[in-house]
């Protein structure tokens, strides 16, 4: 595995080259722009979901690896939705692990995650649930240390009824935050031996859907305030 930035591991006052940052939506990266100090520190929208998300990340990867210039750590970053009581909206949360919350399949027991299909380890990419690079994640907690910790689920479809809310509540208890790309930026970390972190603020509280509830000025405002942590 290449070596974490040693800026952000020490949290130093800046980012080493080679930090890729990917978010959704230019809305996003203009916030993450907007908070950096570091030109060196490169910021891409890559798409929206895990599909689009991985395979974009997976590209610049190879690319920069192809022309000489490796990245040396990821960043997934944008605003997400936050669990009532964990996480207020408004706030930034550090993921510990990104887990693909919908990846598996239903039964009449419930949902059963794609780890415990019984397929071999080799073809799950790792399993559902990848933790984040414990010395990138350091040096973000060192200089986020009001940011709430804790795993962000990634979804396909954005949760958006009573009953789903609970539904995945009670799957994930530990759970801070519902995004849709995480996941699949931290597969593409993993399969280039890259340290993976993600990094959100909260626009809204998870459950039944309600537009005028979202605070996405106020999220974005804070997703460039914790920008300056990445340099």
């Amino acid at each position: 595995m290449a070596e974490t930035p040693a800026s952000v591991a020490d949290a130093g006052p800046s980012v080493t080259a080679g930090l890729l940052v990917v978010t959704a939506v230019p809305v996003e990266a203009e916030a993450v722009r907007a908070g950096l100090t570091d030109p060196s520190v490169t910021v891409a929208p890559v798409g929206v979901g895990p599909a689009a998300a991985g395979a974009a990340t997976a590209r610049l990867l190879a690319l920069a690896e192809a022309a000489g210039r490796p990245y040396q750590a990821v960043i997934s970053a944008g605003v997400a939705g936050g669990f009532t009581g964990r996480v207020a909206v408004g706030a930034t949360v550090l993921g510990d692990r990104s887990i693909a919350a919908d990846l598996g399949a239903e039964s009449p027991e419930g949902f059963l995650p794609v780890d415990d299909l019984g397929m071999p380890p080799e073809v799950l990419g790792g399993g559902s649930d990848l933790p984040a690079d414990p010395a990138l994640l350091a040096g973000l907690r060192a200089r986020l240390p009001r940011a709430t910790v804790g795993p962000v689920l990634t979804v396909s479809t954005v949760t958006g009824t009573a009953a789903s809310t609970a539904a995945l509540t009670a799957r994930h208890p530990t759970a801070v935050a519902e995004a849709m790309e995480g996941y699949g930026v931290a597969v593409a970390a993993a399969q280039a031996g890259l340290p993976f972190a993600e990094l959100r603020t909260i626009s809204n509280p998870i459950g039944p859907r309600d537009r005028s509830a979202w605070r996405m000025r106020e999220a974005l405002t804070a997703l460039t305030a914790a920008a300056a942590a990445l340099g």
